[in-house]
């Protein structure tokens, strides 16, 4: 198989949450565990950073990543899920990994993968813990795919372990309330190995602490401890908890032997896109009318683009959204602004919301907009809509914001 090919096969022969959803999730860790046997351990032969959060994990990821990087770390990154191609997901200093090693790690083990039934999930996570083992890399950022107790990245013994924040977000997997969801995010503390917690929340953090106490872990809570701004190209106002987040990572890691300089520390935060090709983070696609996209997709991290928005100047809004089927939107609905014009419209992906179901929901509550065939229909009605002073917003799903990229 070339390459376009073996990606195709992953995606259609075994179980992909990020198109599925619930009924490609897991409740184990024993497949990951074979698997990392099979390849024979690589999770143990590079160090790494777990993250794990509802939101800004992705975010925290890539700039820490950049930090390291440029304090002179060959820096591994993991995260999901992707927006156009498959390999962002697996890079080293920003490089993805090759397809030539995406062909042979498939083509290779694809018996194994078959015979043992692994999910898309559970076969990526191997392939790069496979790939910054053979390519030597001095640290590795590991991001959550899902959850945390349960997730396949859940097989490593980090340097230091980060958990976000807690929001209500794929509820039928983790729990309906904040304390259940973080008792499941709790699960990638480790013993002995230090935790940092983005955002201190008071129905989650007595679970953080007591967690830690039971696993002898030094916990720091950034929102507490850090009080210091730094710039970043990556400009949405709700970055400032990621950054936090970041520097008392970093303070971690400096006590642990890591050496990162002040310079480092702002050319690594300054540069955050360029050194790991971070996309659709608050990510400004045209001017006149300014098309902003972001792959927020919950009700925590929509409040935030919404306090983005209110901070923008311009005459009318529009935007445009889609949702996957399993979307609380009700909880969305909540926080989005009802005067601006909708385009509503589906992802491209068997979890797609179909758009008139989509339009009728939030035209019972209020909203105002038409449904569209396609989300590339939608943007191109908006743009031809919206006047020089206006703002389009692209939205409510990462599948959305990767079909405008």
């Amino acid at each position: 198989m070339n390459y376009q090919e073996t990606v195709q096969w992953m995606f259609q022969q075994l179980p992909m949450y990020q198109q599925k959803g619930v009924s490609a999730f897991k409740k184990d860790l024993s497949n990951t565990l074979q698997l990392a046997a099979y390849l024979n351990h690589p999770e143990n032969q590079f160090k790494s950073i777990h993250v794990g959060g509802t939101n800004g994990k992705g975010s925290t990821s890539h700039m820490l990543a950049s930090v390291l990087q440029e304090a002179g770390y060959k820096v591994g990154l993991y995260t999901s899920p992707h927006l156009k191609d498959f390999r962002e997901r697996i890079r080293i200093n920003g490089e993805v990994i090759s397809e030539a090693f995406v062909v042979e790690f498939i083509n290779s083990n694809r018996s194994f993968f078959e015979a043992n039934q692994l999910s898309f999930f559970e076969m990526t996570v191997g392939m790069a813990f496979d790939y910054f083992a053979k390519e030597a890399v001095d640290i590795s950022i590991i991001e959550v795919g899902l959850g945390g107790r349960l997730d396949s990245t859940n097989i490593i013994t980090p340097e230091l372990s980060i958990i976000t924040n807690i929001g209500l977000d794929h509820t039928q997997i983790l729990g309906n309330s904040l304390p259940e969801i973080a008792t499941e995010k709790a699960g990638i503390i480790k013993e002995n190995v230090p935790v940092v917690i983005g955002e201190t929340h008071p129905a989650t953090q007595a679970i953080f602490k007591t967690k830690a106490a039971a696993t002898n872990s030094d916990i720091y809570f950034a929102d507490q401890l850090i009080t210091k701004v730094v710039d970043s190209d990556l400009k949405g106002a709700y970055q400032v908890h990621n950054k936090k987040t970041v520097l008392q990572s970093l303070v971690v890691l400096k006590e642990r032997g890591y050496h990162v300089s002040e310079a480092c520390l702002e050319k690594g935060l300054g540069n955050v896109t360029a050194n790991t090709g971070l996309q659709g983070r608050w990510q400004i696609l045209g001017q006149k009318p300014k098309v902003v996209c972001d792959t927020a997709h919950n009700k925590e991290g929509l409040t935030y683009v919404v306090q983005q928005l209110e901070e923008e100047v311009y005459y009318a809004l529009h935007i445009v959204f889609g949702a996957v089927n399993d979307k609380d939107l009700d909880s969305v609905m909540a926080v989005l602004p009802r005067k601006a014009r909708y385009y509503f419209c589906k992802p491209n992906v068997p979890r797609g919301l179909e758009a008139e179901a989509l339009k009728n929901i939030f035209i019972k509550n209020g909203f105002n907009g038409e449904a569209y065939n396609s989300v590339g229909e939608a943007l191109n009605n908006a743009k031809s809509e919206a006047k020089v002073d206006d703002l389009i917003y692209v939205g409510g799903s990462t599948f959305v914001v990767a079909e405008i990229i």
